[in-house]
């Protein structure tokens, strides 16, 4: 489904790799066209690895690709409320609070309230260079 997903332009998976070994995963899914050009960002990873910076710099790798290379014009992040260390990720990069989107995803048989963050490509115009060079060029 992966690859079908990358073939057809519609989603794209990047393993989170430390020293060769993968330690999360980030993707970009449900990208779409038209007048929309947009794309929703997931991502997680290990336990162990949790804290060190390595979401921020993958979810920075991940904008220079889908605003560089897909020319999407706007990417979402959805968080649970209660997920502080993935809300101090997106809040960390400068994304904007677009609001709670009330039971916006199932986790576990239960619909979920998400805090949806976003970012466009006039925002990535402007803080861009300053997050490649504060996470990716280091």
């Amino acid at each position: 489904a992966r690859d079908r997903e990358w073939h057809q332009g519609s989603g794209f998976g990047f393993g989170i790799f430390v020293k060769g070994n993968l330690v999360g995963e980030i993707n970009l899914n449900s990208v779409q066209r038209g007048p929309f050009q947009n794309g929703y960002v997931g991502y997680w990873v290990d336990e162990l690895n949790a804290g060190q910076g390595y979401v921020p710099e993958s979810l920075v790798a991940v904008f220079r690709f889908a605003f560089d290379n897909l020319r999407l014009h706007r990417l979402q992040v959805a968080v649970v409320p209660r997920n502080h260390a993935s809300k101090r990720v997106v809040e960390k990069l400068g994304l904007r609070d677009e609001g709670i989107a009330l039971r916006y995803l199932e986790i576990n048989g239960v619909w979920e309230d998400h805090i949806r963050y976003g970012i466009t490509v006039e925002d990535w115009q402007t803080v861009g260079s300053d997050l490649c060079a504060n996470w990716l060029d280091k």
